[in-house]
């Protein structure tokens, strides 16, 4: 289902900014989910938040940690200063929380077995002392809880999860899930108030076995309960225990989609009948309802759907949430064949006179935020947040003009960012995010993400190009336009040899005198399956191959995984020189010394300098991400470390080659370049408010002096998929 007026407005908001006089929301904090484990758990284990609630007052977050198997609490009395506030571990899996008065009551599971014999409680813990003072058994394997508007009862949606690796997940598993009411007592739960409501027979995906996954409760006191794997829906009365309603979630058409894992995002594809299947849901009103349509078995539409309590459905976002993914650079290629950006959060809350509609996205690791325009109309997408990695639990704090995303993704494994919870704040501000954006060519939407190397246009100013990495296959060349804010990519350009497109790992681009570019391959030989040289390209305005370039052998066999990653030029024609920028030290370099490689095309000689490196933290490791040439013999390079946050290193330097010859290769003497600081990076990303990202990686200055930088989102794997493109003005030296 197309929607017009939506798509109309989400290419004003993206292409220049709103048409709409739009208060709008910033990120103002981002907590680390770590900072709040006591000293006696270890660090380096996953942590993370997935389900988050607030306290009446809008001061106090409390999330739970499955992983740890506790509660953690954050106070945001200052929101862009939030602290740890405590750890309440819980002994068993904790699955969702909500609070009332100064009580948290959460959902743990305690299964030994979770399919077999699920098994688990509600715990209700006091904030005041952090400490549990109750608990009651439900019988099963609870997913969710919420309080009804009155606050006389818990609702709790009882899941009882299939295992996805038995028979290759297909149901019926039993037990089968329910939902169960408790009455709340003198401010605390009452257990023996307790009623089941059972929910099987009314599926017509396997009635025998129920799965309740997410449930909300409306000022009329009916729940409305996503069964997702049976892509159901029911109604409930809580003040009664009976259901009143239930119909089918149905299924959708998509057009316009991106469904093969590639390494190419081509939305150009389609899917017919896709169950929904949708996770969380929120009461918009106490007749309309919009639910997240995740998927878990057999579906996954890719977007959101607002209902009527009768079933009706009201609007179908279609195709518009992958295609905002897209052209935002946050869409999740890898996932393609599954269930793309994975929308899995919902969240409802009323600010002012506006209900807003939050629609968090798992993979795509973004948060949009809706405009109700109320029954009969279809919402208007305001704008995009960075939701951190893989936002999980939404929460509106509307009486402080906040709202909060917790993100259930840890990547401390992998050396990667760590699990954090995000506070943004509603204001008149402009949104700050995204900073680039892509439009659409012959009706879609360019792809794009990992940018890992920029050039300036020789005579245009303000029109750049970067080159993306081998996240992505081919490989492109993107056209820029930073006149405009956000920064608009208006064209790719495919690279090709002997009209075939090519896929190398690019990380560096210069643009040459007279049309066409010389491009950085990136090698890896020490990779056991497919080795990998570094290259250099020589390619023509249009992006054909013209030329590839290896290095010598004696000098090849020295090389490491960390090759190639900035390219510059001076000169032209027969002076013409290419000036290359290794990542880290190879094999035959000095300890703290990395590679700056000359090439003279005319000659075909190389030459070779060192660039002093950075003593880089214990643990961690410095190395060179761009390289561009100023003009007066004077170089600028991205030098930085392999950390997140404001204590990361990320700089600016520059050098100069005058007076300085590079050294044949096998010299034993080899020159070291003098480097000065040009800029401190670190302040500039720790004021997007976000964990501060670290791959720093493109770099150029345009024909007027003006400084841009970008930041490589690793092609939204493993990663939040934010990219930051900073313009920073004239450079200062």
């Amino acid at each position: 289902m197309r929607n017009p007026f939506v798509l109309a407005a989400l290419a004003s908001v993206l292409l220049g900014g709103t048409a709409f006089a739009e208060p709008m929301f910033n990120r103002i904090a981002t907590f680390s989910v770590p900072l709040n484990l006591p000293t006696d758990r270890d660090a380096s284990k996953k942590t993370v938040a997935e389900i988050i609630a607030a306290n009446e007052a809008g001061t106090l977050l409390a999330y739970t940690d499955g992983e740890q198997k506790a509660l953690g609490l954050i106070d945001i009395t200052t929101a862009n200063a939030p602290r740890a506030a405590g750890f309440v571990p819980l002994g068993g899996e904790s699955t969702s929380v909500t609070i009332l008065g100064d009580k948290a009551f959460v959902a743990v599971v305690t299964s030994g077995d979770n399919f077999k014999e699920p098994a688990g409680h509600l715990a209700t813990v006091d904030l005041k002392t952090k400490q549990v003072v109750a608990t009651c058994d439900l019988g099963g394997q609870p997913d969710s809880v919420t309080l009804t508007k009155d606050k006389s009862k818990i609702v709790i949606a009882i899941e009882n999860e299939r295992d996805e690796k038995l028979n290759k997940g297909a149901l019926p598993q039993l037990p089968a899930g329910n939902v169960t009411l408790i009455g709340i007592k003198d401010g605390g739960i009452d257990c023996a108030s307790r009623q089941v409501v059972d929910m099987t027979g009314i599926a017509a995906v396997e009635p025998t076995d129920p799965e309740p996954e997410f449930v909300d409760v409306n000022q009329d006191g009916l729940a409305v309960v996503t069964l997702q794997e049976n892509n159901h829906l029911a109604i409930i009365d809580t003040r009664t225990g009976k259901l009143v309603a239930h119909f089918p979630a149905s299924t959708v058409d998509l057009k316009g989609i991106d469904k093969t894992r590639d390494g190419q995002i081509k939305p150009v594809e389609e899917l017919k009948g896709v169950a929904r299947e949708p996770d969380a849901v929120r009461w918009l009103d106490n007749d309309r309802f919009v639910t997240a349509n995740e998927g878990d078995w057999k579906g996954g539409s890719r977007g959101f759907t607002i209902f009527r309590k009768d079933g009706t459905v009201e609007f179908d976002s279609g195709n518009t949430v992958d295609r905002l993914a897209i052209q935002l650079g946050h869409y999740p290629e890898r996932r393609s064949a599954a269930k793309g950006s994975e929308p899995e959060g919902i969240e409802v809350g009323t600010y002012g006179s506006d209900r807003l509609i939050f629609v968090g996205l798992e993979r795509a690791s973004l948060v949009l935020v809706y405009k109700d325009e109320g029954p009969g109309r279809p919402p208007r997408y305001l704008q995009a947040l960075p939701g951190g990695i893989a936002p999980e639990g939404l929460l509106a704090i509307p009486q402080r003009n906040l709202f909060v995303s917790a993100s259930e993704a840890d990547f401390v494994a992998k050396g990667g960012a760590r699990s954090a919870v995000t506070i943004y704040q509603r204001s008149e501000a402009p949104a700050a995010y995204p900073t680039i954006v892509s439009t659409e060519v012959d009706g879609a939407p360019i792809g794009w993400g990992a940018l890992s190397g920029l050039s300036a246009h020789a005579t245009l100013p303000g029109r750049l190009h970067a080159v993306t990495d081998n996240a992505y296959a081919p490989s492109r060349i993107l056209e820029i336009d930073a006149t405009q804010k956000p920064a608009r990519i208006v064209g790719a350009i495919t690279v090709t040899k002997a009209g075939q497109p090519m896929a190398y790992d690019l990380e560096g681009i210069a643009a040459r005198v007279g049309g066409g570019f010389w491009l950085a391959s990136e090698g890896n030989p020490e990779n056991k399956d497919k080795p990998t040289p570094n290259i250099l390209l020589r390619v023509s305005a249009k992006g054909e191959v013209e030329e590839e370039i290896l290095l010598p052998e004696e000098l090849a066999k020295q090389a490491t995984r960390f090759g190639f990653e900035g390219v510059a030029v001076t000169g032209s024609g027969a002076d013409e020189t290419v000036w290359l920028a290794v990542q880290r030290e190879w094999k035959d370099d000095p300890k703290g010394k990395a590679k700056i490689l000359s090439y003279k095309p005319a000659s075909k000689s190389w030459g070779v300098l060192h660039y002093p490196l950075t003593t880089a933290a214990s643990g961690a490791w410095m190395g060179l991400s761009e390289l561009t040439f100023l003009g007066n013999d004077t170089f600028a390079v991205i030098e930085r470390d392999n950390l997140f946050g404001a204590k990361a290193v990320k700089t600016l330097a520059t050098f100069s080659i005058k007076g300085v010859t590079p050294a044949a290769l096998g010299s034993a003497t080899i020159p070291t370049v003098e480097k000065k600081l040009l800029r401190d990076l670190t302040p500039d990303l720790m004021k997007l408010g976000g964990y501060g990202l670290d791959k720093v990686e493109g770099m150029t200055v345009d024909k007027d002096g003006n400084l841009f930088v970008v930041t490589d989102n690793d092609g939204v794997d493993d990663s939040s998929g934010e990219t930051q493109f900073l313009a920073l003005g004239k450079i200062v030296r």
